[in-house]
């Protein structure tokens, strides 16, 4: 990445670890250590993967807690690093702090509920066994949506009152962004809650680490790509830092709408029973 892209958003003076984690706490505290304990909790899920040996579906029952816990941390991570995007002024306020906070509930509440089927050797996802498991799925569903939906209040603060010094295209890049992971990724992964499962069609020959479906349509390929539009159009926007003005415009632009445009395409694929990468 040049140096043109590093300027884009406030950052340490080294891209040493000590330093750009000193700097995502100054950032947003919170948000930074949520998101490293996360992680973190990814290790020991991963061990009882290779202790445990109870699967739902031919899938180890500990592979949905680990991947939901790496999806969080990077999540609140992210939100963690756009925190210093806003106006410093702006980065205590009560939208603010309570936003955050509703990440970590609503985010908190669905981890703990999938570890604890995990435990149980019972499916958390798709369970409509009982009237007990039709209540916590629905609820999942309503913690999902408040997840993703924390999104929005930080797009309008970075859109509205970003840090001096942020490049205007850098702000619109993270606050399109933003947008997409609660329209693409939110509504998506709402209809794919609402479907028996998230394959269509014909199941088997899984993607290693991600799981997706290789014989039939897969729902997850497109609810992925929806809710790392966070990350993606801010990433094109510091590799096309050194452009001109109207070039790195003109990319975000044709960016967004080629992203939008393959997350909806591989919907439609995956809706139509087509896997991504046939087996």
């Amino acid at each position: 990445m040049n140096s043109a892209a590093l300027r884009s958003a406030p950052a340490p003076a080294s891209l040493s670890f000590p330093a750009l984690w000193s700097d995502l706490l100054a950032r947003q505290r919170m948000l930074a250590v949520y998101g490293i304990v996360m992680l973190a909790l990814t290790v020991p899920v991963l061990i009882a993967q290779t202790i445990d040996p109870r699967t739902i579906d031919g899938i180890n029952i500990w592979v949905k807690p680990a991947k939901f816990f790496a999806s969080i941390g990077v999540f609140a991570l992210t939100m963690a690093w756009f925190h210093g995007l806003v106006r410093p002024e702006r980065r205590d306020a009560p939208l603010m702090r309570g936003n955050a906070w509703l990440l970590i509930a609503a985010s908190l509440f669905e981890i703990v509920y999938i570890c604890w089927q995990a435990a149980l050797g019972q499916a958390s996802h798709f369970n409509v066994s009982t009237p007990f498991h039709i209540m916590m799925y629905a609820l999942m569903g309503v913690g999902a949506t408040l997840l993703v939906a924390t999104t929005l209040p930080l797009a309008w603060e970075v859109a509205r009152r970003p840090a001096p010094g942020v490049r205007p295209d850098f702000v619109a890049a993270v606050a399109i962004g933003l947008v997409l992971t609660f329209a693409l990724g939110g509504g998506l992964g709402g209809y794919m809650s609402s479907q028996l499962g998230h394959s269509v069609g014909t199941e088997g020959g899984h993607v290693p680490i991600v799981g997706w479906n290789r014989l039939g349509g897969d729902l997850r390929v497109a609810h992925f790509l929806g809710i790392h539009a966070q990350q993606a159009l801010p990433l094109l926007a510091a590799m096309i830092a050194g452009a001109p003005p109207r070039l790195r415009w003109a990319a975000l632009a044709a960016g967004t709408l080629l992203y939008a445009a393959l997350t909806l395409a591989l919907f439609a694929q995956a809706v139509a029973g087509q896997p991504l990468l046939p087996a």
